[in-house]
């Protein structure tokens, strides 16, 4: 049998011994994995992670991290890590085994923890992401989300996650390979995405297949892409609509359930390593392949084909042939698509960005039919209606007194006035009665009670409606997150209310800087913890000298003049 085809190890005991541990495992500490372990815990089950065995152990993330080789030798660029919590980790001897569990509690697997360490996450970054840059969405949650403490150790597993969604579209390595003996194919390329195909997608995939003399597996990711991202659940649709215009006994469709870091080159030799477990023989390569986008400086992470040279140097050792693609674009002329080194001379190229694409969806607009598929189009408008119709989230920031509640109430009445969709306003004061009750002013209580307001704004957003948010939220990670929160569904417009810590305090009428230049208030903002002024807000307003109604009407026209409500 090829070996592409031959079964491939996975880390699941059989059932009767899975009955057995999940019986023992009431007596085991438990750690309730995030959504991203829960997707590198499957791949690690399944195989798709071959050859580890488990959490990397200190040993072999250090050498990952360094040479992109585990200990032993073997290529492996990526760290897989059980990153948590000081306090639990606290709980935690080595030798000891935990339940790993899910979200709703339900065992998933053992680990037995042989590794206990806190990592130097900016190495961590500097050498996986290339910089220890916040702008980069890995290197954001490596700081922001990412437990201080990692545990390293083998896992034994007891039951897959399960999937509610597109149940028949998602298989296992061994599934797939299954799959691939049965209808005889021995060559078979992968197209991975994170976006819905788009005419340039279906040349190229057939460009590739053709090239390679492979058969296509369509094998796009739905675990954790990033921020901002077309929702998976639309994204599979878009895939099925477009499926007929694939030849059926060429083309198969199955889902990837991985957490991307968007770590460009080493993600793409990454991609390779798993589509290689998965059966396949080939793998394209794009332009930039899982790139993040821009860094803090604007300009992009990774260089254009870094990745496909990362990989073109390892493809043998991984043991799969990679199909290197340059950009598509459209030549009016020829009524076709051609790689962009490849267009004559004197073309005219049509082409529509990522951008350009949100653009006209948020407007809109007409997309032709030269750039995508109706039913692709159809799917896109279903989840994404025009601006003006879609909720959005309004955050107020600044310091205590600044004016952040009074403008929030003017803006309210002014949108409500207006009609069409309902508003709420997620005040602190309001949020802390009725949210936040049990909370105290920490640090650690203010962060969550600002990521409380967050999903409650994410939720109005998602389901059409206006969030207005008026606390002081003085930690930019913490604003970032709940900015991520609620770009998942619609629109976050930061506003910067820049009254002077002066004048906050001339207008304080409770007392409360008194109290806080007194030392009778611990870690008050601005005065003895720190505010983080944001630095490209959407709108940024001065109160001094300026009446509140003034102010709202500024609110009020960057709606309009970012579409979310009409002129």
């Amino acid at each position: 049998m090829a070996s592409n085809l031959a079964p491939i190890p996975e880390l699941y005991v059989s059932y009767e011994s899975a009955q057995k541990l999940k019986a023992e495992a009431g007596n085991l500490a438990s750690h309730d994995l995030t959504p991203r372990q829960i997707c590198d815990l499957e791949l690690l089950m399944n195989g798709g992670f071959n050859p580890l065995k488990g959490f990397l152990t200190e040993e072999d993330y250090d050498s990952v991290v360094e040479t992109m080789r585990t200990k032993d030798g073997a290529l492996w660029p990526m760290p897989v890590t059980l990153d948590v919590s000081e306090k639990f980790a606290d709980t935690v001897e080595l030798g000891q085994d935990i339940a790993l569990r899910d979200q709703e509690g339900v065992i998933l697997a053992t680990m037995t923890v042989t590794d206990k360490w806190v990592p130097n996450k900016s190495r961590e970054a500097e050498k996986v992401f290339g910089a220890d840059d916040l702008a980069h969405p890995a290197v954001n949650y490596l700081h922001n989300h990412a437990g201080a403490v990692y545990l390293g150790g083998p896992i034994t597993g007891i039951q897959q996650p399960v999937h509610y969604d597109f149940r028949a579209r998602r298989d296992t390595p061994n599934e797939l390979r299954a799959y691939f003996r049965k209808m005889g194919w021995r060559k078979i390329v992968a197209f991975q995405t994170r976006n819905p195909l788009h005419r340039a997608h279906q040349e190229l995939t057939f460009r590739a297949a053709k090239e390679a003399q492979a058969k296509l597996l369509i094998h796009p990711v739905v675990g954790m892409t990033k921020p901002g991202d077309v929702d998976h659940f639309t994204r599979v649709r878009c895939y099925e609509a477009v499926l007929d215009k694939y030849p059926s006994s060429t083309t198969h469709l199955s889902l990837l359930n991985l957490a991307m870091r968007m770590a460009g080159p080493r993600e793409a030799l990454w991609h390779a390593i798993i589509r290689k477990n998965h059966g396949l023989t080939h793998f394209i390569v794009g332009r930039d392949h899982a790139g993040p986008g821009k860094n803090s400086q604007g300009e992009d992470f990774y260089g254009p084909y870094d990745a496909q040279e990362l990989v073109r140097q390892h493809q043998e050792e991984v043991g799969i042939e990679m199909v290197d693609f340059k950009h598509m674009v459209y030549v009016q002329e020829k009524a076709q698509y051609y790689p962009i080194d490849e267009v004559p001379e004197g073309a005219t190229v049509l082409n529509i960005s990522g951008t350009e694409l949100r653009r006209r969806l948020a407007e809109g607009l007409e997309i032709p039919e030269w750039f995508s598929f109706p039913e692709v189009v159809k799917e896109l408008r279903r989840t994404k209606p025009p601006r003006a119709k879609q909720g959005f989230t309004v955050f107020f920031t600044g310091f205590s007194g600044s004016g952040k509640s009074t403008i929030a109430n003017a803006l309210m009445v002014k949108l409500m006035e207006m009609g069409g969709r309902p508003v709420t306003l997620l005040d602190g004061d309001i949020v802390r009665k009725n949210l936040s009750s049990e909370l105290g002013f920490s640090k650690e209580h203010r962060d969550l009670n600002i990521r409380r307001i967050g999903y409650v704004a994410s939720e109005i957003t998602k389901n059409g409606g206006i969030a207005i948010c008026a606390p002081i939220a003085p930690y930019a990670a913490t604003r970032r997150a709940v900015r991520e929160d609620v770009e998942n569904f619609g629109a976050f417009i930061e506003v910067h209310v820049a009254t002077s810590i002066e004048e906050c305090e001339k207008r304080d009428r409770k007392g409360l800087y008194k109290l806080a230049r007194e030392g009778k208030i611990k870690e008050f903002t601005g005065i003895s913890d720190p505010y983080d002024v944001p630095e490209n807000p959407e709108l940024r307003v001065e109160t001094e000298g300026t009446d509140v109604d003034n102010c709202a009407h500024q609110v009020i026209l960057k709606l309009e003049q970012m579409g979310l409500i009409a002129g």
